[in-house]
């Protein structure tokens, strides 16, 4: 039979456990971003994440998965995702960011963060702000969806205005298409695919029990990317600088809960005029 890929829905009390996991994401990049600075090497901040991800008493998504090597992915400037954590040393004005992912029960969450650290270009710090309100415009837009299709139109308007306003010199930022969001649960990447961008097919109705991660990937050049020959590193084929973030989100009878946000997404989402709905 042809159609889409089933789509694991959860029950609230799956939804709890995930959010668990959730809280050990958001702990262990809390931990990472106050030890991201010059003269860190990106092995430390792996160390880091794993000790805290193990402290809660959880397990790694990442590592091992497809024989990764590492708790965490750090890429770094041109890196876009998927950068192995090792001997490199951060610099100032580095553009760093930090994918991470934890299992409590069977249960996953996963997130990601971009840090420009001191010294960088304006136009870095511009490139993970636009990033970063593009992934909680998606997130906003999940809120009221009909269909998933919405994270990706609300994404790539943020990153279109942005430009509209100025930012990168006027020149357009490339959204990355390879690489996208997709369903979370008892597996860290399951059904469905969640764009970036607009597409012609808007993608699965949104309905309670849904769980996904959202996250946008935007470089400062074109879009295009190419692997390294360590076989995860992912680059951007013109050398511009990338920003990553990401957000695990769950769709309940009464709204959405960010479960890799300690506040739920309450702050950020407030701003954009939506209320979180926790599960009690």
């Amino acid at each position: 039979m042809f159609g889409r890929e089933r789509i694991e829905y959860k029950t609230p009390d799956q939804v709890r456990v995930m959010r668990r996991a959730g809280l050990v994401v958001a702990d262990a990049l809390a931990a990472v971003r106050e030890h991201v600075a010059p003269g860190v090497t990106t092995a430390e901040l792996d160390a880091v994440a794993a000790a805290v991800i193990a402290d809660a008493g959880a397990t790694p998504s990442f590592l091992g998965y497809h024989g990764y090597p590492a708790t965490l992915c750090v890429s770094v400037n041109d890196e876009v995702v998927h950068g192995i954590p090792g001997a490199r040393v951060l610099e100032p004005g580095d553009v760093v960011s930090v994918d991470c992912g934890a299992v409590v029960d069977g249960w996953h969450g996963d997130s990601a963060i971009t840090v420009v650290l001191d010294g960088g270009e304006q136009a870095d710090a511009d490139l993970a702000e636009t990033t970063r309100k593009a992934m909680w415009a998606g997130i906003a837009a999940l809120a009221s969806a009909e269909r998933l299709g919405a994270v990706g139109e609300a994404v790539e308007d943020v990153v279109d205005a942005a430009v509209e306003a100025g930012l990168n010199d006027g020149r357009r930022y490339g959204v990355v298409e390879e690489y996208v969001g997709h369903g979370i649960g008892t597996a860290m990447h399951q059904p469905p695919d969640v764009l970036n961008y607009r597409a012609r097919d808007r993608g699965p109705r949104v309905k309670p029990g849904l769980c996904v991660a959202i996250e946008p990937m935007v470089v400062r050049g074109q879009r295009f990317t190419q692997v390294l020959d360590d076989d995860w590193t992912v680059v951007t084929v013109d050398g511009s600088r990338a920003s990553h973030w990401e957000h695990s989100v769950a769709v309940l009878d009464d709204g959405i809960w960010v479960l890799t946000a300690h506040d739920g997404g309450a702050a950020e989402l407030g701003a954009l005029g939506v209320e979180v709905a926790p599960l009690a």
